[in-house]
């Protein structure tokens, strides 16, 4: 089977204590249209499949080979040691280190290796920073590494994608940061991104207001007057397929009257998440806007009493996958399109 062209995927299986390990193996054990590399201990793999009575073949990778496309049952592993002991379930601060070197190394070999994305697993934020390293999540990880200004992140479930203005901020601070710069950069990072990484030509984005009834005319709150709708016109007028702001309770659409947008902009988190996450709960991802690749990641935690035990549900993991790929190959094709000179 030939691997020319096919999408150079990097999975980091994350917490080496949690769940992220085993979903890891149980994706290796199905054939997929990719070249696959997961950056982890061989060992922490081993034990791990040994203890689901799982049957797996590791090959350790070095820099200098090539990939081959992923064939059931095979695992094409980047070795990174773990710092210490490690039981299924049970935190070990002295592997913090190992979950930021894993992440560090699939930044490294992205950018440097011509690899197309890179799959997350779990990690647990807490164990991190116990550990003295200062640690926010993947999303600020990554923005970090690549020394990109502004990222956006965006959840998806099947036939639902909500993007967020503002993501982990306290509520009363919410307002204040929602300006019409901020707001411009988020909208084109989307826009964006949906043509160059989804391959949706025109893409069709539905803005939520910040108040209630998107405000009722000012008489709930003017930041819609003030703030959002110039900028929706401004993006109006250059031709882009944008509306709102539409009011939350009822931008989500229902079972009979789906949505007809390709993405919706929330203000902020708990406005936008809980709709997808009741949706797709256990099938929905984590994708990152804006950085120079492809990331997209789970949407659960480490689920450490679930570890070692066979009870994980793979399906996030394996959503997260499919859409790393199928972005891949859309990025790819749209990077031949503007290589030859011709519009998209």
């Amino acid at each position: 089977m030939k691997a020319l062209n096919k999408p150079k995927i990097i999975i980091t299986p994350g917490e080496p204590a949690g769940i992220g390990p085993e979903l890891a193996i149980q994706l290796a054990q199905k054939e997929w249209d990719a070249q696959l590399l997961f950056i982890a201990d061989p060992d922490l793999l081993k034990a791990r499949a040994q203890l689901l009575n799982q049957s797996i073949k590791i090959i350790q990778w070095q820099q200098d080979q090539s990939l081959a496309l992923h064939q059931a049952g095979t695992i094409i592993c980047n070795p990174i040691a773990l710092n210490g002991p490690c039981t299924a379930g049970i935190l070990q601060i002295d592997n913090a280190q190992y979950v930021v070197d894993c992440l560090s190394q699939a930044n490294h070999l992205i950018l440097h290796h011509q690899f197309d994305a890179v799959v997350t697993g779990p990690v647990h934020k807490g164990v991190i920073n116990q550990a003295g390293i200062p640690f926010t999540g993947h999303t600020e990880f990554f923005a970090s590494a690549t020394h990109t200004d502004e990222v956006v992140m965006l959840l998806a479930t099947e036939g639902l994608r909500v993007a967020l203005v503002t993501t982990h901020l306290a509520l009363s601070q919410v307002p204040k940061a929602i300006t019409q710069s901020k707001l411009s950069r988020i909208i084109g990072i989307l826009h964006q991104d949906l043509q160059t990484k989804f391959g949706i030509q025109n893409p069709k984005i539905r803005v939520l207001g910040l108040n209630p009834h998107a405000g009722e005319n000012g008489y709930l709150g003017d930041e819609e007057m003030t703030t959002i709708q110039p900028v929706i016109q401004k993006f109006q007028q250059q031709g882009f397929q944008i509306e709102g702001p539409v009011s939350a309770d009822t931008a989500f659409g229902s079972e009979h009257h789906p949505v007809q947008v390709d993405a919706i902009l929330a203000m902020y988190h708990d406005q936008g998440l809980p709709v997808l996450k009741y949706k797709g709960f256990g099938h929905g991802i984590n994708i990152t806007l804006g950085l120079p690749y492809i990331r997209t990641s789970v949407d659960h935690g480490t689920a450490l009493d679930l570890a070692g035990k066979g009870l994980a549900n793979p399906s996030s993991f394996e959503f997260a996958l499919q859409q790393a790929i199928h972005m891949s190959k859309q990025s790819i094709e749209s990077k031949l399109t503007l290589a030859k000179g011709t519009p998209q």
